[in-house]
């Protein structure tokens, strides 16, 4: 940029004013308004500006002619130094802290966050090296995400809670409720299966969508043990209502399943949406069979034993 250093001497002697320098700059860069344009209700201003050509080089600015107080034009050369100088144009803040950002866009078909992990490996011994007093960070999509991620965090022990309270008013029974609520887990393996075969990363909308397959999980549950109630409602012993209900169940359970994960696939390829796709894929077909499983296995644990114990 162009630094202009007034001598105020020299300006006082050539009966020029540090304002009338001010002003004739901004006439010559920034254009100076010289009237108003009345249409019907509105008034536009009517702006004066040099053409290009004549303000674009160190030349045009040295033989700028600035009036002074008797009415003659004074070159700015004659009371001013022009030097070239090198510095940003505007400083950047983060946190209150100076700030150098570097931006760049991701290649299509390339995950932001696939992009931040390699660049996070590539800078580790750029951010060993730096003074005290300097930081490298990754922020853009990668830092909302984690933003993001941590307010689910926040609200995860109100959602356990209402969950809870929820499942207690549909099976009228707490420990058939707490059986419930212990499937939700049950699809992070395929979750997690299903991101590291495919390549995908686990940020803020695969979150959602291990949220979402959180729901269908315990909706599996629900309906098992719902089934399974009614068995023994009729009269059958705990292990005979655990198989009938089972084996009853078996089939809308997995149609249900597969269904969802099919219903997914379309978006499996998508940049934004594809890891939310296959965490509930992955995770919708590891979590249906061990609900099939570990869910009778637990009610038997829990009341089979108290049938045992009646009898």
């Amino acid at each position: 940029m162009v630094q202009i250093n007034l001598d105020l001497a020299k300006a006082r002697d050539a009966g020029v004013t540090s304002a009338a320098v001010a002003r004739e700059l901004q006439a010559r860069f920034s254009g100076r308004v010289v009237a108003d344009y009345r249409e019907r209700e509105k008034i536009l201003p009517i702006e004066v500006e040099l053409p290009l050509q004549e303000r674009d080089s160190m030349k045009d600015i040295r033989e700028l002619l600035v009036p002074n107080t008797n009415g003659r034009l004074v070159p700015l050369e004659k009371i001013a130094r022009l030097e070239l100088i090198w510095e940003p144009g505007m400083i950047w803040r983060y946190n209150r802290q100076y700030a150098l950002t570097l931006q760049a866009d991701v290649s299509p078909g390339v995950q932001g966050a696939t992009v931040a992990l390699e660049l996070q490996k590539a800078l580790e011994p750029i951010k060993a090296s730096l003074p005290v007093g300097l930081a490298l960070e990754i922020g853009g999509t990668i830092e909302e995400s984690s933003k993001g991620q941590a307010s689910i965090f926040a609200g995860v022990p109100i959602m356990l809670f209402i969950t809870l309270m929820l499942l207690v008013m549909q099976l009228q029974s707490t420990p058939r409720s707490l059986m419930v609520l212990a499937t939700a887990p049950l699809g992070l393996a395929g979750v997690a299966a299903a991101l590291l075969v495919l390549q995908r990363p686990f940020g803020f909308v695969a979150m959602l969508g291990v949220i979402a397959l959180m729901g269908m999980i315990m909706r599996n549950a629900v309906i098992l043990i719902d089934q399974i109630e009614k068995e023994r409602a009729r009269g059958s012993s705990v292990r005979s209502a655990i198989v009938e209900a089972t084996l009853l169940r078996f089939r809308p359970i997995t149609l249900t399943a597969a269904a969802a994960v099919l219903a997914m696939i379309p978006l499996q390829n998508s940049i934004f949406w594809g890891p939310m796709a296959v965490a509930i894929m992955g995770g919708l077909v590891v979590a249906t069979g061990l609900t099939l499983l570990s869910l009778p296995a637990l009610y038997s644990l829990v009341y089979g034993r108290k049938e045992e114990a009646v009898s």
